[in-house]
């Protein structure tokens, strides 16, 4: 049997790998919670950490990611 080539992520003691999938996910609740909201004409600004002064909805959607995050030990 050939040796496998594959490599496998091997996570960082101090978290640095697990970063990118807190983001993203973080990122998809978030929009989802954001998108339901505008849909149902809601102010959802007001619910989410950092998206307060935001004018467009990502942008919104972005700061309360990176608000969220900073929470994280």
């Amino acid at each position: 049997m050939a040796a496998s080539t594959l490599k496998t992520d091997v996570a960082h003691p101090d978290g640095s790998a697990l970063s990118p999938v807190v983001f993203v996910v973080g990122f998809a609740v978030f929009l989802v919670i954001a998108l339901i909201a505008q849909m149902l004409t809601m102010r959802w600004r007001t619910w989410l950490p950092g998206a307060e002064g935001e004018g467009s909805l990502i942008a919104g959607v972005k700061s309360a990611v990176y608000t969220f995050m900073s929470y994280i030990p």
